[in-house]
Parts: C-alpha cells; sequence; structure tokens
C-alpha cells in the first residue's frame, strides 16, 4: 500500500512540474512577443514587467498586461 502511495504523490508531483514549466513558458512566450525582451538597456521598471509578464503566463492571452513602476531613491550630490 506504501508503493501505491508513493507512486501517486510521485506521479503528482511530476504533473505540478510540468505545468509550472508551461506556465513560465508561456509567459516567456507572451514577454517575447512584445517585445520585452529585446531590449538592450534594461532599468527596474522594465526588468520588473518582464518577471511579472512571465508569471502571469497564460492570463497574457486573456486580457492580463502587467506593468510596474518602480521609484529607486536618487544618490545624493
Amino acid at each position: 500500500m506504501a508503493t501505491a502511495l508513493t507512486r501517486r504523490s510521485s506521479a503528482s508531483i511530476s504533473v505540478g512540474t510540468v505545468i509550472l514549466v508551461l506556465w513560465l513558458v508561456i509567459g516567456a512566450i507572451a514577454a517575447a512577443q512584445r517585445g520585452y525582451l529585446s531590449q538592450n538597456q534594461v532599468n527596474c521598471t522594465e526588468a520588473s514587467t518582464v518577471v511579472v509578464t512571465i508569471l502571469a503566463g497564460p492570463l497574457n492571452y486573456v486580457g492580463a498586461n502587467p506593468r510596474i513602476a518602480c521609484r529607486a531613491p536618487q544618490p545624493s550630490k
């Protein structure tokens, strides 16, 4: 009985891993289609928008358009 339980939990972990990887791949495709990955100079705002777009995954294709605005303190003179 323990071996059947072990097999079942291993299968659910691998299914979850596959779903997670597909989710992130779809998010990366969405970020590439929006041109976020082709920029040479990256600042806080652009980098965080790319990360959030990738994490949003398939939600990008149903209307999610995540954007982040960063405001970092300026160094003193």
